[in-house]
């Protein structure tokens, strides 16, 4: 083994235990690595920032554009709540729900298309008394599934296209993975209807059993502004700011008249009785520095904190929130906002104490009071998905046909093969933004940033492994396997090694490791490539063992109420289905060919 292998393999490890720890940010790990191993001359000076040209890279980008597109014209919500309406009983609102989240995320983000069902299928399980954790992972398992389906359903299928792209000259197409995407997921989703869903527990959610999940009675009191005292002719903002985000004024009375929800601009006079939602220690905190006198346990409760003018509002963080991994003391949420965060549900738990410094998680599920008025903007702003219909804004239904004729037109054009797919959608976005669809400021929020770093930095990394000559140590095990076992099962332990790793890792980066070994098994017996990056393919999507492998399984973790070990309950049996039922789909679609 040379030195730069042992570089390059010593690299991809430090990457995924990085990725492992989590305790550092898997855009910032990948940079790591890739600045270590260009500073080691694995990677050259020259060759370090290419990953960012990549067109795997331009693609998924664009792709998560046009996804924003399509959800701020409608399309998918009317559809979505129109089917709510009409999905009856248990079995025909899991079917209704999984195959139409499986079809929409063939076509745009499957963490886009998991994330507008999410809402509506709880409000629609709670409508026939069924508790969301029977429907939301199967939505989460099916947009996955969908993804398998096209070029664009999913990160991992386009970076495989491009590494074939580099390979042999030409990428995959559009549709060059729906024979076998298709017959994977129609008997994947049989499964979850027919068997999966059985194995889910039935178990209330966040949403449906709020207030004794958050049971913020008990961390309600009253307190008076002392004359004179700090906080006399003093802003709400002054006492939040004391209070260090710890704190809500969820209610101001003055002279008998109660203000909820009070603005951050509102004087506040002696005699004010303020009421104040947060853990004691910190009230009393706030009680000494603000000269506030404390007046005990408040008979407010959690119902009286909503008016026709405030709401109470319960949301998921979505993958794209600016909130994720920050905390409430650096948001400023009432401030900036003007909303209170009341509490805070990570798997089904909440966060009592300090939750001032608490950072924010995808999935997490927050219990917030603000305006009514102004909930849908607040929401969407904040990056959050409603467990409750709130009202629409106008603004997001608009523009329906120019996403719609743009969209279509890329993957007729990209299927026809008229012009590469990261063109395509580029121009795609382009039309977006010419038709009014998307604004600048949309283009920017809507891509996912950390994940084109993570792609942009592991693609040189990738590529080193290849350079070296460390992918064929990694492939000689397999390519020893071949004379005692068919292909076959050489195609089904790279699906296997690709499905464990992306259940623990973020599967972009599963794909970027994966394809390189795929590409050198194949070279090593001589074989076409095709096969065997199929199978990394299938296998890097399917995410199906953990909550931390894919987003979309994270997003529906709180609000079904899941827990870990729930995921693999339905995920083995299914994973071993996708095996069993990709393999032969594979050697038959794409042959083995001799080269």
């Amino acid at each position: 083994m040379t030195p730069e292998q042992i570089i390059a393999l010593s690299g991809i490890a430090a990457a995924f235990a990085l990725f492992l720890w989590g305790r550092v940010r898997y855009d910032i790990a990948a940079m790591g690595v890739l600045f270590a191993m260009t500073a080691l001359g694995v990677v050259g000076v020259d060759d370090a920032f290419s990953g960012f040209g990549h067109p795997a890279v331009a693609t998924v980008a664009a792709v998560l554009i046009i996804t924003n597109g399509l959800e701020r014209s409608g399309a998918v919500d009317r559809i979505a709540r129109m089917l709510a309406k009409r999905a009856g009983g248990a079995l025909r609102q899991v079917f209704a729900f999984t195959g139409l989240t499986a079809f929409f995320s063939a076509f745009m983000n499957n963490i886009g298309a998991c994330a507008l069902f999410m809402p509506i299928a709880v409000q629609a399980a709670e409508r026939n008394g069924d508790p969301p954790s029977r429907l939301l992972m199967p939505i989460s398992f099916a947009s996955l599934l969908g993804g398998l389906v096209t070029l664009i359903g999913t990160p991992p299928n386009i970076i495989v296209a491009g590494f074939r792209g580099d390979a042999a000259g030409e990428p995959f197409g559009m549709f060059a993975f729906t024979p076998v995407g298709i017959v994977v997921a129609i008997v994947g989703l049989f499964y979850i209807i027919l068997i999966g869903r059985r194995l889910l527990p039935m178990r209330e959610s966040a949403k449906a059993d709020a207030a004794d999940l958050f049971q913020i009675d008990d961390y309600i009191a009253e307190a008076s502004v002392r004359p004179g005292g700090a906080m006399d002719a003093a802003a709400v903002n002054d006492l939040e700011a004391i209070s260090l985000g710890e704190v809500a004024l969820v209610a101001l009375i003055r002279k008998g008249e109660t203000m909820l929800a009070p603005a951050g601009v509102e004087s506040l006079f002696a005699g004010d009785v303020l009421v104040l939602e947060g853990p004691r220690q910190s009230i009393q905190r706030l009680a000494e520095d603000g000269d506030l006198d404390i007046a005990g346990p408040s008979g407010f409760t959690m119902g009286e904190l909503a008016s026709e003018d405030v709401a109470l509002m319960e949301a998921v963080v979505a993958p794209n929130s600016p909130m994720v991994n920050r905390t409430p003391r650096r948001l400023r949420l009432h401030q900036r906002y003007g909303v209170n965060l009341l509490a805070v549900a990570r798997r089904g738990r909440p966060i009592g104490e300090s939750i001032g410094s608490t950072r924010f998680e995808v999935g997490d599920v927050l219990l917030l009071q603000g305006e009514r008025a102004a909930a849908a903007e607040t929401l969407a702003a904040l990056g959050l998905l409603p467990l409750a219909k709130q009202p629409e804004s106008q603004e997001r239904y608009g523009h329906l046909g120019g996403s719609l004729f743009a969209f279509g037109a890329a993957i007729l054009v990209t299927g026809l093969g008229l012009l590469p797919a990261h063109i395509a959608f580029l121009g795609a976005v382009l039309g977006l933004l010419v038709a009014g669809s998307v604004s600048i400021r949309d283009v920017y929020d809507s891509v996912d940033w950390p994940i084109i770093i993570l792609l942009g930095a592991m693609i040189p990394v990738g590529q080193a492994l290849q350079s070296t000559g460390a992918t064929d140590l990694l492939a000689a095990p397999l390519i020893g396997l071949a004379a005692k076992a068919p292909v076959g099962v050489i195609i089904a332990a790279l699906m296997l090694l690709a499905m464990l790793l992306s259940d623990v890792v973020n599967n972009a980066a599963t794909a970027v490791v994966t394809a390189p070994i795929a590409i050198a098994v194949a070279n090593g017996l001589g074989l076409s490539i095709d096969p065997f990056l199929m199978a990394i393919a299938i296998g890097a999507s399917c995410t199906f063992l953990t909550p931390i492998g894919h987003q979309s399984n994270l997003l529906v973790m709180g609000p079904g109420g899941y827990k870990f070990s729930d995921y693999w309950r339905m995920g083995l049996a299914l994973d071993l289905i996708i095996v069993a039922v990709a393999t032969p789909m594979i050697l038959l679609v794409w042959p083995p060919v001799v080269v």
